[in-house]
Parts: C-alpha cells; structure tokens; sequence
C-alpha cells in the first residue's frame, strides 16, 4: 500500500484558507479512519473484580443519600477510552448500582435501552410502566427506550445490579436526554410467567401481544434451567447458551445489544472464534477464565470484564466438578442491522 500524503506537506497559506471555511484534507488521516484489514480497536481487555468493587460501593451508600444521586452508580470505565468517557466499549456502558433497604430511585424515563442483571440481594423491585418485577440474583430485566421505570426495595439488605445500556452509542447520536416525573400507574404483576414454556405464547381470544416489548424479566431460575436442559438433552453441543429473546417474534429481546446466558461444562475449556462486536462477560455462579491474547482474567462469582471486538476469546471452567454460569452482552445485533457483523475463524 502506497505511502499518503501528509498535512505539513501541504503549505501553510493553504492549509489555512482550508481551516477558515472549515476544510480538511481527507487524504493525512485516511489511514486512521479507515486502517488495512482490521479497525482500530480502542477498548481494552478490562476486568472489574467484584470483592475489590463492592465495598466502594457500600461505602456510596454511606457518602451520598438517594436524594443527591437519583441513581448510586459506579460506572465499570474502560481504560482504552478514557475514564472521564465513561463506556466500557464504544457502544456498551456497565455500571454497578446500589439500592439500600427502604430506598426507592425516583420514576424517570430514558432514550438508551438499558438492562438489569441482578447481582446480591433480595426484596428489591424495578416496576416497568406500572409492572412490577421482583429482582433476584442472576434475573435479567429490561428497562427498554422511553419506558418509565423505578425501583423500591422492601428487603433487609443491600441489592446490587449490574446496569447494561447502548449509551455510548445513544450520546454519540446525540440522541440521549431524560424525563422525570412521569404518570402514576396501576401496578401489575410481574408478567414473566406467562412465557415460561418454550414454543408456546399467550394469545387470549385468539389475540397475540402487540406490545414491542411483551416479557420485562426474565428469571435466572428460569434460564438456568433451561441451560440444564440443554446440557442434558444433547452432550455432544459445541456450547451450551441460550439467548435473551422477544417470546413474541424470536428476535433479540432488544435492538442494539443483545444478552445470552452461558454454561461452562465441568472442566470444559471453549475457544470463541474473533467477532467484530465487542462482548462484556459476568460471572453470575462458579468461576472462570477469560482469556485473549495479551489478558486474562480469572472471573469469580459477580466479576465483569470487557473484550474488544475482533478477537478470539478462550473460555474455561475453574471447576472438575461444577458448572460455571456467564452471562454476555455484546453489540452484535446492532452490528448485524448495519450488514457490518462478521465471524474470523
């Protein structure tokens, strides 16, 4: 490939006309926004371990009251952007968030689509336009675009969850803004129960759900099962995961990320081929490794880290005798969308 132009070798008058009708020469930095066989890759293996996390997180809880903080976060920044970005990945943003016993976090609504996964505790509660959904460890609940949403705990101890939005993608759109306030609803029970059996869906009166979002939470008792099933019913499959989908249509269960749940065999070591999308992996029970070239992170039970896109990934269980349980989101349905997604063997 032929060396480019550079912009000291254009001269200064007319590098400076350009500069007053807000002109720039493509051709000097071509090969930074559009780099030979692979992107330039900004995000770095990153890992967040739990323990270590945890008690700084309590400790928001004594600093600052709910009434300073509207939501006690502290976002999982990914070093390769820069901290004050606050992103784990260009499109992911993972941040720990804390509920106290008789708190509530004030009802607002927002354009990012965001996701819970439950990481301790009991008791607590996120109501999704009026629906009530009970939070326990390992359940995954969808608090999706422009849905007004709030969150109570009625329990004795400290809950956390592990936040999960596109907000990174949604700024950079600037497209990303809040409301506060919102309508009283009626409050409904958790609907989850409805979709509980695999292959079929509630149609009352011959009539299916038209909601865009039919199913907001989605049990890890559930889901775990359904891994064991999995597991049970075919020993020779390559990998044993299971996708967060809309029970309605079979399509993602939200449009820019998408969610899966994973179970690492006893002993099983699992070699994950290089994808374009970038891929967050937490530990929900048991152990393991995440291993990439240059990193590798040994991940006990709520410990999160961030993988780059483009590349191959390494997964194995700590345990002979114990599966491992992870859950994974990643920018691959939105990757997928633009005809951009791709799989390097």
């Amino acid at each position: 490939m032929h060396e480019l132009g550079r912009l000291e070798d254009l001269p200064e008058d007319y590098r400076s006309a350009l500069t007053e009708l807000n002109l720039v020469p493509l051709w000097p930095s071509l090969r930074s926004v559009l780099p030979p066989g692979k992107p330039a890759v900004r995000t770095k293996p990153t890992c967040w371990p739990y323990q270590t996390l945890r008690p700084l997180l309590l400790k928001a809880g004594e600093l600052t009251p709910m009434e300073k903080a509207e939501r006690r976060v502290l976002v999982l920044a990914n070093p390769g952007h820069g901290l004050e970005k606050m992103q784990a990945s260009s499109t992911i943003y993972l941040g720990m968030q804390l509920l106290l016993p008789g708190e509530t976090a004030p009802n607002h609504r927002h354009t990012p689509n965001a996701v819970r996964m439950i990481v301790e505790g009991g008791g607590a509660y996120t109501t999704v336009n009026g629906e009530k959904c009970p939070m326990e460890r390992g359940d995954l609940i969808l608090t999706p675009t422009g849905m007004w949403h709030e969150h109570g705990h009625d329990g004795s101890e400290p809950v956390v969850w592990l936040d999960v939005l596109d907000l990174p993608l949604v700024y950079y759109m600037e497209a990303s803004y809040v409301m506060e306030g919102g309508p009283e609803f009626g409050h409904s029970d958790d609907s989850s129960g409805a979709y509980r059996r695999g292959g079929v869906a509630p149609s009352p009166m011959f009539e299916r759900n038209k909601s865009a979002f039919p199913l907001l939470r989605y049990p890890w008792a559930e889901v775990r099962a359904a891994l064991q099933a999995l597991a049970a019913s075919d020993a020779a499959i390559e990998s044993v995961q299971v996708s967060y989908i809309n029970p309605e249509t079979g399509d993602d269960c939200q449009k820019i990320l998408g969610y899966s749940a994973l179970m690492l065999r006893p002993g099983e070591r699992l070699q994950l081929s290089a994808r374009s999308s970038s891929c967050v992996f937490h530990q929900i029970e048991g152990g393991a490794s995440v291993s990439v070239d240059n990193a590798e992170f040994r991940l006990g039970e709520a410990d999160t880290c961030c993988i780059p896109g483009y590349t191959a990934v390494v997964l194995e269980n700590h345990s002979s005798t114990e599966p491992a349980y992870l859950f994974i989101a990643d920018d691959a349905p939105f990757q997928k969308k633009l005809g951009m997604y791709e799989v390097r063997k």
